[in-house]
């Protein structure tokens, strides 16, 4: 599934983030912001196909509940960059394509 942006859940969560290199983005439905990153999420999916890239929708009832055990999220959207299931990276709000390029390629594609 390379090169498209993945709906990320409890269900999938592990396997997805466990990867080589995985960026998940979190946010809510009623978020402003998060509706203006998701065309940069499909950018960043498609001039990455080897990277996992995902979003977690926390508004949905019972999809994220044990994702906001494991992490706490003060600003919507958040970003998370993770290599073989460890968290390298957070960054909050929107991230413009440029800098979330390059933070790929400094943090995941080394």
């Amino acid at each position: 599934m390379s090169g498209i942006v993945q709906d990320v859940s409890d269900a999938n969560y592990k396997e997805f983030t466990d990867s080589p290199g995985a960026v998940v983005a979190y946010g809510l439905a009623t978020c402003e912001p998060c509706k203006t990153y998701d065309p940069i999420l499909e950018e960043i999916a498609k001039k990455f196909p080897g990277l996992k890239v995902g979003k977690a929708k926390m508004h949905v009832p019972g999809r994220c509940r044990e994702i906001k055990k494991t992490h706490t999220f003060e600003t919507y959207p958040t970003t998370h960059f993770f290599a073989n299931g460890k968290l390298l990276l957070t960054r909050e709000g929107v991230v413009e394509p440029a800098e979330l390029a390059a933070l790929i390629s400094d943090y995941l594609l080394k």
